[in-house]
């Protein structure tokens, strides 16, 4: 018996040793597909100007001519961090909080981010990517154990139309020819994003003041922790504009999953840092 529990203090001990060590093959992952796309040159010295603008819907033009983009560098991605996120994993489960880093590249169009947390002590990663087409979405508990790791047409899909939801944060990608627009009246316009055959829309909705408020979607399928699919309209909610470093942006953001038996927000933030390159 005592050598039995001199063997479980052991393991106890070794597990906790390794949880802390900082290197885990998530974050590895996500590093290299960050690290590939950063490689790649960026833009030479090219700056936003109101011609940029000057073909894009109504709403949309005025959003970018009061957000202060033009006279800024062209950028080829963003990196975005969110810190102490409220987090829901999937419907009934309590918020945990999560640090989340994505980066998104403009040409051709990636996104990729990385959620790290602790889940009754064990650390628990998610990598979510959109590359070369291909969506994914997996998550990983205790650095080893891939708890789901979803792939198929309807992540791609998916992956398309998060990466759309961005698209005004990274406004080099908002003048590519993969995205298309139609004006609806002054305060709605629905894009559409084509890549690697796969096509994907939303209604972006604007205030009077040209701040964008919300992104709605029916292109989003919900996808369990147990395989399960479920196609939800989808919404990402855009709060409190603060002017920070010469840009307008939202310092509120939420995504909201509209299920029948009530709107599940599962990601609701309040601490975001940007940078671009």
């Amino acid at each position: 018996m005592a050598l039995l529990l001199v063997i479980l203090a052991g393991t106890a001990a070794a597990l906790i040793v390794f949880f802390k060590i900082p290197y885990s093959k998530t974050k590895a992952e996500f590093r290299r597909i960050a690290d590939k796309y950063l490689s790649k040159p960026s833009i030479p010295n090219e700056t936003f100007t109101s011609e940029d603008w000057k073909l894009l819907p109504s709403p949309v033009r005025k959003y970018f001519e009061t957000s202060g983009f033009t006279g800024k560098p062209k950028m080829s991605s963003m990196k975005a961090e969110f810190n102490q996120v409220d987090f829901i994993l999937s419907p009934r489960k309590p918020a945990i909080s999560i640090k989340y880093t994505q980066y998104n590249f403009v040409q051709p169009p990636a996104r990729i981010a990385l959620i790290e947390t602790a889940i009754y002590g064990i650390p628990f990663q998610g990598l979510d990517s959109y590359v070369a087409g291909i969506g994914s979405m997996k998550g990983v508990l205790g650095k080893t154990f891939t708890l789901f790791n979803q792939l198929g047409e309807e992540m791609d899909q998916a992956s398309l139309v998060t990466f759309l939801s961005e698209s005004l944060w990274v406004p080099n990608a908002i003048i590519q020819d993969y995205i298309t627009w139609v004006p609806i009246d002054d305060h709605h316009v629905q894009a559409t994003i084509s890549c690697y055959g796969i096509t994907a829309s939303g209604i972006f909705s604007f205030n009077d003041q040209g701040e964008c408020q919300s992104f709605t979607t029916d292109d989003r399928t919900a996808i369990g922790m147990d395989g399960s699919k479920q196609r939800v309209r989808w919404s990402a909610l855009m709060k409190d504009y603060k002017w920070i470093d010469g840009i307008r942006q939202p310092t509120h953001l939420q995504a909201v999953w509209h299920y029948d038996s009530g709107d599940l927000v599962y990601f609701d933030s309040r601490n975001l840092r940007v940078e671009y390159r």
